[in-house]
């Protein structure tokens, strides 16, 4: 266990902040108005079955201006009681943010960097909507603002092709790793999305994805619990039975999968997210999930009981690459 964990039993975004930075960072989720390839026609329609009409963005900074820097102002204010840095990561979360026009992309993107409190931005976004002219985009930006950061973060959910099928994704695991491979290429770190509880999805395979992303080696992974949602294919599915054996995981459940994920992961992965918020007004399953605090507070208590940490298991389970 490294020792500049920051008491915590893996290596989370705050110790990444700290240490690289020297204060800590809250994001401020952001709603840039745009849409999704899986919602529009393009490539599918009704989404994945398990994201609200909210597009993952329910908590993205509410204000009666659409502009990025008001939303941004409004959420900086959400945290003035916070014992915070001075500066925030610009989080553009809702639907897919490199879906739209570049003059438009270009336009978001730098009103959030142009703020002197926004120490970078993270771009939510799905591998398929990566295409050369976003890629450019992109490039110009990181050359423009040096002293700021750019992250993207793709939703791959899960590496099996069966459940990306079921959840409808809508893009197969190739993309994924060509997206990661031209992100690379820039030097833009990514964040990479895992949903732990997937239908279909057993314990073993959550770990294989686990594994899976060790060789990719991206910057930071967000562990995600499926939350069933009101609204949503997923709900319905699960509302009137026609997932046979599905059941949302108890918190026993999650907190056993989720240790043993952090144990498979390469320890110099950073951790961005290991539960989730479902919005109290939304959420079906697993209800337990509400209470935030006392999911990590579980999960750290059970993970200094057991003596584990992040990367226990990373060389003995073959999860590292071959010397």
């Amino acid at each position: 266990m490294d020792a500049d964990w920051l008491s915590k039993p893996y290596y989370s975004l705050d110790a990444y902040c700290k240490h690289t930075y020297g204060e800590k960072y809250y994001k401020i989720a952001l709603n840039a108005g745009l849409s999704c390839p899986n919602r529009d026609g393009r490539i599918g329609t009704g989404g994945c079955i398990f994201c609200s009409k909210g597009g993952s963005g329910d908590f993205a900074a509410k204000t009666d201006a659409d502009s990025i820097q008001s939303q941004l102002l409004a959420g900086r204010a959400m945290f003035c009681g916070k014992n915070t840095g001075s500066r925030f990561i610009a989080y553009f979360q809702a639907y897919t943010n490199t879906y739209g026009p570049v003059s438009y992309l270009r336009d978001i993107y730098t009103a959030a960097l142009r703020l002197p409190y926004v120490a970078g931005i993270s771009i939510a976004t799905r591998p398929d909507c990566l295409g050369r002219d976003v890629l450019s985009l992109l490039q110009e930006i990181k050359a423009d603002f040096p002293d700021k950061f750019i992250w993207v973060e793709l939703g791959l959910q899960t590496m099996h092709e069966d459940t990306a099928a079921f959840i409808n994704r809508g893009y197969s695991l190739s993309v994924f790793e060509e997206a990661v491979s031209a992100l690379d290429v820039l030097h833009i770190p990514v964040i990479v999305h895992v949903i732990l509880g997937l239908p279909g999805e057993t314990p073993a395979r959550m770990y294989e994805t686990c594994c899976y992303l060790n060789h990719v080696k991206p910057f930071g992974i967000k562990l995600q619990l499926l939350h069933i949602l009101r609204d949503t294919p997923l709900a319905e599915k699960y509302l009137h039975g026609e997932i046979p054996g599905f059941q949302a995981l108890t918190q026993e459940a999650y907190t056993a999968i989720l240790i043993h994920c952090l144990e498979l992961l390469d320890p110099d992965i950073t951790i961005h997210r290991l539960t989730g918020d479902g919005p109290k007004d939304l959420l079906i399953a697993p209800l337990w999930s509400l209470n935030k605090r006392n999911v990590l507070n579980t999960l750290h208590n059970t993970m200094r009981q057991q003596n584990t940490y992040q990367g226990r298991c990373f060389y003995d389970a073959g999860c590292a690459d071959p010397v």
